[in-house]
């Protein structure tokens, strides 16, 4: 058995399965505020479904003993305090004015502060900007141990790079990168990584530079995105088909194979802001990155205004009309519902008063009364509408029998453009 005792801060779609894959090798404890969470990993079941009940029961421990690989989770801090690698994955959100909210890393950092021993490594995965994990984080790690950063302990950054909902692209299927606050420390954070994933790691020369690799990656899918999105516009107002327009243009070997759609999740609907707040921190405004972001959260309502104006072309009416929508969640066969921007298409059609049953056979229906606020449904309704949505294009829905659901003169607006037959309109 390896002797090294690892803990994973953060028990969610990150912590969990890299704490199940290092697991397989380590010692590692699972740690998370969450006392509900807990008790289901402790059972072997993943609510996130990130990780199989069957696979995560192979792993799980009962206890946080040093005689055996696997993974304990735990509520309690004292359970970490003999771990000597801590890594961080907890959420990194934005605030109501879009500023980036570092609240998560701050406390986590204060936990692992309280049991931080000399010698000890601690990894941050949370997507941030250049700069967070030395200038913010190391100083809550001080002030609480009292120990001293690159004297009595040390750190290292590899950005999460998990894909919620992804079977094929596991963790251990996807290059890892990884760095160090001293060389020497790199190297150590790199075999760690190594040890477990498959698909390599690639050593950066500074935190600064992992750090600023993985804000861009998702900065430069949301201005791709942006850019097709822009385009639908336009291709709408030229009543040309934008989906085969980007067929056409596919065809050719360099062409990148963007799709327009509501940019939502965790990540590539978040972490522009992160790099946007940095920018201006240091004198410059990011005209490109911000131009994205607007055109993406603008999306919504865009929506909601083409399928309203549908609606009326067709006679249907609008105040009142029934609209089935497909899928609440932030994309296809994943249960989260974090920043989904299928909620601005449902508020935005509420303010012209349709009438919305909003059914999603992934989603809980007790996590989005509480975030949202709207009543979901997990069942097919039994009831026929004048208008379908999909706003998700979750594996159930390619299955359902839309002419059953849909009125008289009913119509389908796809947003995801899946749908083959009998759309009536879609992004």
């Amino acid at each position: 058995m390896n002797t090294d005792k690892i803990a994973i801060i953060g028990l969610g779609y990150v912590g969990l399965p890299l704490a199940r894959l290092f697991a397989t090798k380590y010692n590692v404890v699972g740690f998370d505020i969450n006392q509900d969470r807990v008790d289901e990993l402790r059972k072997g079941i993943d609510s996130t479904l990130e990780v199989e009940d069957k696979i995560l029961q192979k792993v799980i421990k009962t206890s946080p003993s040093n005689d055996s690989n696997g993974l304990y989770c735990t509520t309690t801090i004292d359970d970490i305090k003999d771990c000597n690698y801590y890594i961080v994955t907890v959420p990194t959100p934005i605030d109501k004015n879009k500023r980036p909210d570092l609240t998560p890393l701050y406390k986590s950092s204060e936990a692992v502060g309280k049991v931080l021993s000399k010698g000890d490594i601690v990894i941050y995965e949370s997507t941030v900007y250049p700069g967070v994990t030395e200038e913010e984080c190391i100083p809550v790690l001080e002030k609480v141990s009292g120990l001293k950063y690159n004297i009595d302990f040390f750190a290292g950054y590899s950005p999460e790079r998990i894909n919620p909902g992804d079977k094929e692209h596991t963790v251990e299927k996807i290059l890892k990168v990884t760095a160090g606050s001293t060389p020497e420390v790199g190297e150590k954070v790199n075999n760690l990584y190594a040890s477990i994933i498959t698909a390599g790691t690639h050593l950066a020369p500074t935190i600064k530079v992992a750090e600023a690799a993985k804000v861009i990656e998702n900065s430069q899918r949301d201005i791709n995105i942006a850019f097709v999105n822009e385009l639908a516009k336009i291709f709408n107002l030229l009543d040309i088909n934008t989906h085969d327009v980007l067929e056409a243009a596919g065809t050719k070997w360099n062409f990148l194979p963007f799709k327009p759609g509501l940019v939502g999740g965790h990540c590539i609907g978040v972490d522009p802001y992160y790099l946007a707040q940095k920018a201006q921190e240091v004198g410059y405004h990011p005209e490109i990155i911000l131009a994205g972001r607007r055109i993406n959260d603008s999306m919504g309502t865009y929506v909601a205004s083409e399928i309203v104006k549908m609606m009326i072309k067709n006679d249907l009416k609008v105040k009142g009309g029934k609209i089935l929508m497909l899928g609440v969640t932030f994309k296809e066969n994943c249960p989260d519902v974090r920043n989904t921007k299928i909620i601005d298409v449902i508020n935005a059609l509420k303010d012209y008063g349709a009438d919305l049953t909003i059914y999603d056979p992934w989603a809980n229906t007790e996590e989005v009364k509480y975030e949202y606020r709207i009543e979901t449904t997990n069942n097919i309704p039994n009831d026929t509408f004048d208008t379908i949505v999909l706003g998700v294009a979750h594996k159930e829905f390619s299955n359902l029998d839309f002419n059953n659901l849909l009125s008289k003169n009913g119509l389908i607006y796809d947003v995801k453009g899946v749908i083959k037959d009998n759309v009536s309109g879609r992004l």
